[in-house]
């Protein structure tokens, strides 16, 4: 089991290296994370876009792409270098998908292209894994950025998404706390009893792999100690020892996630999910660790399920 960034790379490099097909590279810190990748024997990485710049910023950072044998695809229009770049993963030619100096709307339509991306069918949904100082396990937080408002039977699917991951991470059996303001079930509250009906979707053996219990507070959902005061904390499934915490909206996920990078000690990656392989939507923002980590993840995930569909 991975409690740990470190961990996860040391499984990366137990793995075949993984093919990265990047859009639009003609990034610094994107070009910067991806040849630490690379020296790290992550990612061997196809870079396309506007092959000047690209070159120009390999130069920049020491690195000779042609000595190292990278393939750079040549093509300066964005949209243009995101079909050639999706294209590459459609047809094999590389496992992985990452977002370069482009707008993520850009980069999502070349996922869902009906010709060369990599649709499913199903909903997309992104999960975030964070190593949190004072955490003795990592958590896997979903959806903080892509579905505003995802229905009962979303949840369902991305309870199922997030159990892959977790599966490649090494976490069996997850604990999935689906979260609310309160531990009891309120007609007042939908959230409530959406969080009930997917405990129980669980118990049947409708939603499987994992220990679903909710409604769940945060701090029952992780924090050992605040869960022995809680009253009734006895009956639960999960108590204090979540590995997952489902949102039940994105502003939820996306003020929670944000209050960890702003306030607390950590490590990240994310990965985009109900894609026929890992696409990789990272910020501007997202330091270089943050990039290379979900790289990292990507390439576990995908040696992980191999095939079988994300």
């Amino acid at each position: 089991m991975s409690a740990s960034f470190d961990e996860i790379l040391e499984q990366v490099s137990q793995i075949p290296t993984k093919k990265l097909s990047v859009a639009a590279a003609q990034d610094l810190p994107v070009m910067e994370a991806v040849k630490e990748a690379y020296d790290r024997k992550i990612a061997v990485p196809i870079l396309t876009g506007d092959e000047a710049k690209i070159r120009e910023i390999a130069s920049q950072i020491g690195w000779d792409l042609d000595a190292c044998g990278i393939r750079v695809i040549n093509e300066p229009d964005v949209e243009q270098a995101a079909l050639a770049a999706v294209k590459l993963v459609h047809d094999g030619e590389a496992d992985m998908y990452m977002k370069g100096l482009l707008e993520s709307k850009t980069f999502l339509r070349s996922v869902l292209n009906k010709e060369v991306g990599l649709r499913t069918g199903k909903m997309l949904s992104h999960v975030c894994v964070f190593q949190i100082k004072g955490i003795d396990r990592l958590l896997f937080l979903t959806d903080v950025a892509f579905l505003p408002y995802p229905t009962l039977e979303d949840k369902e699917q991305i309870i199922n998404y997030v159990v892959k991951v977790c599966n490649a991470c090494g976490v069996q059996n997850p604990k999935v706390a689906p979260l609310a303001a309160v531990e009891v079930v309120n007609p007042k509250m939908p959230v409530t009893v959406e969080a009930d009906q997917l405990t129980k979707w669980n118990e049947e053996g409708r939603i499987k792999g994992c220990i679903v219990d909710g409604p769940l507070s945060m701090d029952l959902a992780i924090d050992p100690e605040a869960a022995k005061h809680k009253a009734g904390a006895q009956n639960r499934r999960i108590v204090g020892d979540a590995d997952v915490l489902l949102f039940p909206d994105i502003h939820a996920g996306n003020l929670v996630y944000k209050t960890i990078v702003r306030m607390t000690e950590f490590k990240n990656g994310c990965i985009l999910m109900g894609t026929k392989a890992p696409a990789i939507l990272t910020s501007r923002s997202d330091s270089k660790e943050t990039k290379i980590n979900s790289i990292a993840l990507a390439a576990v995930v995908a040696h992980h399920l191999n095939g079988q569909g994300f």
